[in-house]
């Protein structure tokens, strides 16, 4: 009758031990996504003009890595705070575990990083010194894009106007700050879909967009309910709450939208007379980048939208905007 107690106790007297294995694993051994790659990008224009339409107008690098006036519609770029970083993305208007302030990517702060440094960190998520970075930028989606797009990236990042910006450091809660190092992934680069494969092409770009990650619920980090059905909230700074839209083609989302009026709904903002409108306490407002997308190139938002009726119909119906009260 003795036995069994005294193995539990014996048990119990390696948990301790267990758990300061398994700290020392995740703190000193994680990330794990292998060192930077040795690589040399080529800057050419045509390069610098690709990874400026992917970093402007698709994967939207841009709209994070910038201070949004959320005093004019949709919240266009502050001048003189493109690349430079600062936004904030915390518990307060996106519900994460922390306070997550976006880096500066202009020469002034990625001067002394490596072609290979950058690549790793857009693909893997992990920075210069090695520690890692929270998924609220979509490294996941970038971890399957091509190779030529990513490098594209890189050569855009090389040209941009060095800003000095000194931000706030990022802040994590509990367990995040421990467990972030088990979120970086190994890059699995895909090859880009031909434009004439129109369904695959589309989901490369709703891939590199990271359409799902507005588009879907999120709850503690994790996708909940169908995919791309919208109602995903993000508090404004007046205190009003938005929720995105249901982009699924079923009626009580994009079901009932014709291809031209998809582009349309875009291409509206890209007008030489549109003004974005000054908006006040409580009216409607967004948090869809539209003066961003809106420079997307026509073929693209129609492969997009070609890939987007495949999905699966998701019957959600969008309250999409809920005043201050």
């Amino acid at each position: 009758m003795k036995k069994p107690i005294r193995y539990s106790i014996y048990s119990l007297a390696f948990i301790p031990i267990l758990i300061v294995v398994v700290i020392g694993y995740v703190k000193l051994v994680l990330p794990d996504v292998g060192p930077a790659p040795e690589i040399r990008v080529e800057i050419t224009d045509e390069i610098v003009d690709h990874g400026r339409y992917l970093a402007n107008h698709v994967m939207l690098c841009m709209d994070c890595h910038a201070v949004r006036d959320f005093s004019l519609f949709a919240g266009p770029l502050k001048p003189g705070t493109k690349g430079a970083g600062g936004e904030v993305f915390d518990r307060d208007n996106l519900g994460v575990p922390g306070s997550f302030v976006a880096p500066n990517l202009t020469p002034a702060a990625l001067g002394d990083w490596t072609d290979g440094e950058i690549f790793r960190a857009i693909t893997s998520g992990v920075s210069k010194d090695g520690s890692a970075l929270f998924p609220i930028m979509p490294y996941p989606n970038y971890s399957q894009l091509a190779e030529e797009d990513v490098h594209a990236i890189i050569a855009y990042l090389r040209t941009l106007e060095p800003v000095e910006y000194e931000r706030p450091p990022s802040e994590y809660d509990f367990p995040v700050n421990f467990l972030i190092n088990t979120m970086p992934v190994k890059p699995n680069l895909q090859p880009k879909p031909e434009k004439e494969d129109v369904n695959n092409y589309g989901r490369y770009l709703v891939n590199a967009a990271a359409c799902a990650d507005c588009h879907t619920r999120i709850e503690k980090g994790s996708f909940v309910g169908e995919m791309l059905a919208g109602g995903n909230e993000f508090k404004l700074p007046d205190g009003s709450v938005v929720r995105s839209a249901n982009i699924t083609p079923h009626e009580t989302g994009i079901g009932n939208w014709t291809k031209e009026q998809f582009v349309t709904r875009f291409k509206v903002y890209a007008d030489s007379t549109y003004v974005p409108r000054r908006v006040e306490p409580g009216q409607f407002q967004t948090m869809m980048p539209w003066l961003m997308y809106a420079d997307m190139e026509s073929e693209d938002l129609e492969a997009i939208y070609e890939y987007l009726r495949t999905i699966e119909p998701a019957d959600n119906r969008i309250t999409i905007f809920s005043p201050s009260d």
